[in-house]
Order: C-alpha cells, then sequence, then structure tokens
C-alpha cells in the first residue's frame, strides 16, 4: 500500500497519470503540429483547385456553345425580324424568321420562294439601272439593278420571276412567261394582299430578267418597295431562303 501511494504521489507532481502525459505530450509536439498543417494545406490546396477547374470548364462550355451559335448563325441558319409590312399578309410586322443560309451553296434560288438579300445601293431612292432613273409607273418595271449592292442592309421578299423569264405586272399580279416558254401565265398569288389600279401595281410592258438575277416582289404588293422600282437581283446578293418562323407563338410554321 505505501508504494501504490508513492506511486500515485509521483504521478501527481508531474501532472498526472503516467499514460495521461505521454498523451499530452505527443499532441504538444512541434512536429504533430507541423504535419496537421501540412494536411491541412493540402486539402485547402485541392479544395481550390477543385474550385478553378470547375470555373475553367464552365467558361470552356460557354465559349464553345457561344462559338457554335456564331458559327450556326453566319453559315448555316440565321435569325431575321420583318421590319415592315411589304410582306403582309404572310409575314406581318416584327415577326421572326429563320433564313437557310447554307441552301446557297448547294442549290439556286427558285420562283416562289422568300429569300433575304441585299438591295441594290440606292433601292431605298427607288433608282434603276446601271445608268442610274428612276421608272416610270405605268409602263414597265426596272429590268437592270445598280452595279453595287448595299451590303449593310437586308430585304425580304418574294421571288416572282428569274433568269430568262420575261414579266410584266397588272393590278399587282406578276404574268410570267417562263424560260423556254411561249405564253404568259399568271401566278398562283393567293397569299399576296392585291393593290388594284394603283399605278405603282400596272407595269404591263413586258421585261426580261436576265441572266443569273431574280426579280423580287412583297407580298403587300400596295405597299412594297421591291424589283418593280430598282430592278433584279444577282444571286451573289441573295442570302437565303426563309424556310420557318418562330416568333410570335400563335404564327409558328413553315413557309
Amino acid at each position: 500500500m505505501k508504494t501504490d501511494a508513492k506511486t500515485g504521489a509521483r504521478a501527481r507532481k508531474k501532472g498526472g497519470p503516467p499514460d495521461e502525459q505521454k498523451d499530452g505530450q505527443r499532441s504538444r509536439s512541434p512536429v504533430n503540429s507541423i504535419a496537421n498543417l501540412l494536411v491541412g494545406a493540402k486539402t485547402g490546396r485541392k479544395r481550390s483547385k477543385s474550385t478553378t477547374a470547375s470555373i475553367i470548364e464552365l467558361i470552356v462550355i460557354i465559349a464553345v456553345a457561344l462559338g457554335l451559335a456564331l458559327g450556326i448563325q453566319a453559315w448555316i441558319v440565321k435569325p431575321y425580324r420583318i421590319p415592315s409590312g411589304s410582306m403582309e399578309p404572310t409575314l406581318a410586322i416584327g415577326q421572326r424568321v429563320l433564313v437557310n443560309r447554307i441552301g446557297m451553296d448547294f442549290s439556286e434560288p427558285h420562283v416562289g420562294e422568300i429569300a433575304v438579300f441585299h438591295p441594290p445601293k440606292n433601292a431605298e431612292q427607288e433608282v434603276c439601272g446601271p445608268v442610274a432613273h428612276v421608272v416610270k409607273v405605268g409602263g414597265a418595271a426596272c429590268s437592270e439593278p445598280e452595279p453595287k449592292p448595299d451590303s449593310s442592309v437586308n430585304f425580304i421578299k418574294r421571288i416572282v420571276a428569274g433568269p430568262g423569264d420575261e414579266i410584266y405586272i397588272r393590278e399587282g399580279h406578276v404574268y410570267r412567261k417562263a424560260a423556254g416558254k411561249t405564253q404568259f401565265v399568271r401566278e398562283q398569288d393567293s397569299y399576296i394582299r392585291a393593290c388594284g389600279a394603283s399605278p405603282e401595281c400596272n407595269f404591263p410592258v413586258p421585261i426580261k430578267i436576265p441572266a443569273g438575277h431574280w426579280f423580287m416582289m412583297g407580298d403587300n404588293r400596295g405597299e412594297s418597295d421591291d424589283s418593280r422600282f430598282w430592278g433584279p437581283v444577282p444571286t451573289g446578293w441573295i442570302i437565303g431562303g426563309a424556310f420557318a418562323t418562330y416568333w410570335p407563338p400563335d404564327r409558328i410554321g413553315i413557309l
């Protein structure tokens, strides 16, 4: 019993039982403290690397998505907003359409197609021909455009005649003698808004469309600034054919 008492007293003088004292020494060891700090630092670095990698991945995804969107718009399909009432009732102001840009690389435009294109340079002033002049209503429509397009402007109209065709216009209706044919035939134009006896709707003198050119007219025949006044458009000025409308929702459909 004396021996146990002495042992206990020595242990209390040293600060506690021998096992507890050893555990305390280990926890307060400088080596262990440094090791703990290193482990914590490594964990922090891993978390930091993981966050950085996630941010980089997100940036790459956004950049790829943006690049694809721009590429699709530049070379395949591009949306356009209808700026005026010249294509009513088919297309209303503010309506949005999709235009097939890549189709021009594989096929020619065709009569009846709605196309987006660059107009002649002074189309808004209704200037006709290489030798600039203004057409006289009631006579012949403009048969040749100015030689330069206005690349900053896009028009949307319907193709009503192509290379080699002959046409005249009566009360807004197009009468076309297709290349190689012998008779004029009135277009099947249930889609137009007719304009009656207005002078702008009557060009009874036939003209012939030059090779590689397309005659454009708005469906709103009495309210359209089109090829009647500034001439047919070369194939190279056509951006593409409008094939669908996607806005507003109640007008979604194929053209």
